[in-house]
């Protein structure tokens, strides 16, 4: 995460001073992203892991939220960029999926970066799933997607199995 995937997901990226990590997980990039920031906003669903990283945040720049990345708990325009990793494919279908993109556009101020990564679909990535949610996010139709979210200027790029996508807030 620290030396390959986070500075390929973001490189280029202006992050600005207050920045939205949805889905944080165990908060592996959470750690890194703390240091390039003034204020970091985190949204994890799992109330297990909202206490764990709570608990490691403490005194720092970093707020842990429980909730839902389908209905933001947030006002519009708060965040100067949005990130994600390895969490859209938890989003059990493409409309709940949309629902993601379209909340992100309306928290982000206009012209904020929306960046982040996920895997695409493989035997090995059905397997670590197996219980779990996996809804592979479409490469084909991502970019439309953020469009219609209200998001311009997307680009995606793949990596092996891994893909990275851009996109930045209309006015």
């Amino acid at each position: 995460m620290e030396t390959e995937l986070l500075p390929w997901a973001l490189e280029g990226v202006d992050l600005g001073a207050d920045v939205l990590e949805i889905g944080s997980g165990y908060g592996v990039a959470t750690v890194i992203l703390r240091t390039r920031v003034a204020h970091l906003t985190c949204l994890e669903i799992d109330s297990g892991l909202v206490h764990a990283l709570s608990r490691r945040m403490v005194r720092t720049n970093v707020t842990v939220t429980h909730g839902d990345a389908t209905r933001l708990p947030f006002r519009g325009k708060s965040f100067s960029a949005a990130v994600c990793f390895t969490m859209l494919h938890h989003v059990p279908t493409p409309a709940p999926q949309d629902r993601v993109l379209a909340k992100v556009a309306r928290v982000l101020r206009p012209g904020g970066a929306f960046a982040g990564t996920d895997s695409l679909t493989s035997p090995l990535f059905r397997i670590i799933h197996l219980g779990d949610t996996l809804t592979p996010v479409d490469l084909r139709t991502l970019p439309s997607r953020l469009e219609s979210a209200g998001f311009k200027e997307t680009a995606i790029d793949r990596r092996g199995q891994v893909f990275r996508f851009r996109a930045t807030r209309g006015t």
